[in-house]
């Protein structure tokens, strides 16, 4: 609560200075640009088996929710960010392995326009293999009607020229707007489907029943409930003091307990669900035997069971755990150190410095990966709990909501800021 007053104060405040009120501007019409053309429809494809499709494949539904909700519609932006977020995931692991890239990275403004560049560059053929698998399943569900060569060709250079569009859209919102652009157009796409997933639960609850309305209330207080621990975890940080000798001063390293963001969701998701997903395909086929084992464990697999939930608990602290050492290296920060004359209170710098980081860091993972876990299996402890199965947003959705708000407030803190500093020295 005390964060939504904060956020609404200081948007007041915001929109007071030109400045914002220019980039908040064009920041509304290019996300209103993106809300148009995600309702411009790939032809070819029935929309009424799809949504039934996506409602009951959890894989798809995190998927729709990283395009922005353009998928559920298979508009021409139907892969949305997902081919640019997986470019950008395999951009960062191929920096572990070729020192080029390492390299390139830490030469500033110039590396990180560079890599962008190849991040670009790396989405297109990840946008064609997204596309042609996505007409594949959806071919085989009956949803797509035409598989001839040209239609397949012009869908996925459709949707090519919608994940392009997307991406040109989150940059014009860095260069000329507020916040980060990948993230305010996922966060437009989440925001946009909370009324109808309101008034869908709204008209299809029997309030005559009171268990139901029991159950909507218990719905409610889980999601508060869930809001306040977003926020208490993305706000939580792990503070290491810092002296500096030579400056007579000292500061501290943030860590913040949810390093990862999340990253490790998108990757466990990704495979928690393959079980299931060849218990659907490989049960058609004509040997009984593989067909009934597909069948048995897409089964055991299945997104409501309590196997599927440990597994998909299991894989998301362990992603959490591999894509923290990614992008938290402790030898690197502590060169930094040694090289600006900083050092822990108590540890020599260098290799000390480096292990103590490690300590630390891996402490704070413990807690980031269960955070992580329980948000990624809360849709489905929420569905068990109170039955409710309209509710197609969870907690994943909810974490880049509050980390985008969190986000924006600290943005526009530092906009009311200069305001009044430029006041001060007039």
């Amino acid at each position: 609560m005390n964060l939504i007053v904060k956020s609404l104060l200081l948007y007041v405040d915001g929109l007071k200075t030109p400045i914002f009120r220019k980039k908040f501007t064009i920041t509304i019409l290019l996300l209103i640009f993106f809300r148009l053309i995600a309702h411009i429809p790939v032809p070819g494809v029935n929309l009424v088996l799809l949504k039934q499709f996506f409602s009951q494949n959890q894989l798809l539904s995190l998927l729709d929710i990283f395009s922005g909700g353009t998928l559920a519609n298979f508009s021409i932006a139907a892969l949305g960010l997902n081919p640019y977020i997986n470019a950008s995931v395999m951009m960062q692991l191929l920096a572990l392995v070729i020192p080029q890239l390492e390299e390139l990275r830490k030469e500033g403004e110039y590396g990180r326009a560079k890599i962008n560049q190849y991040t670009r560059i790396a989405t297109i053929p990840f946008a064609i293999i997204n596309g042609i698998g996505m007409i594949t399943i959806l071919k085989s569900q009956n949803i797509i009607t035409d598989f001839s060569p040209l239609t397949i060709v012009g869908m996925v250079c459709s949707m090519l020229a919608g994940t392009m569009i997307m991406i040109f859209l989150g940059e014009m919102i860095n260069l000329y707007g507020v916040g980060n652009g990948i993230s305010m157009l996922i966060f437009a796409g989440i925001i946009c489907r909370l009324p109808i997933i309101f008034f869908q639960t709204m008209t299809t609850t029997d309030f005559s029943n009171p268990q139901n309305t029991l159950n909507i209330f218990m719905l409610a207080v889980m999601a508060l409930a869930l809001v306040f621990c977003i926020v208490l975890v993305e706000e939580a940080i792990l503070r290491v003091p810092i002296n500096y000798a030579k400056r007579g001063q000292s500061t501290y390293l943030p860590i913040k307990v949810n390093t990862a963001g999340v990253m490790p969701i998108i990757f466990a998701v990704s495979l928690a669900t393959i079980p299931s997903l060849l218990g659907q395909f490989l049960g058609k086929v004509p040997n009984h035997f593989i067909a009934n084992t597909a069948v048995t464990i897409g089964n055991l697999f299945a997104t409501d069971g309590y196997i599927y939930m440990v597994f998909y608990f299991l894989l998301v602290m362990g992603f959490t755990f591999f894509y923290t050492s990614v992008i938290f290296k402790p030898k690197d920060i502590a060169d930094e150190l040694r090289k600006s004359g900083g050092f822990i209170p108590g540890i020599r710098p260098g290799i000390s410095t480096e292990k103590r980081l490690k300590f630390l860091i891996n402490r704070v993972i413990v807690i980031g990966s269960v955070f992580l876990g329980l948000i990624a299996v809360s849709p489905s402890i929420v569905q068990k709990m109170t039955g409710i199965t309209t509710i197609t947003i969870g907690g994943t959705s909810v974490l880049i909501v509050v980390a985008v708000i969190i986000e924006l407030t600290r943005k526009l803190e530092n906009v009311v800021q200069a305001q009044n500093y430029d006041k001060l020295s007039y």
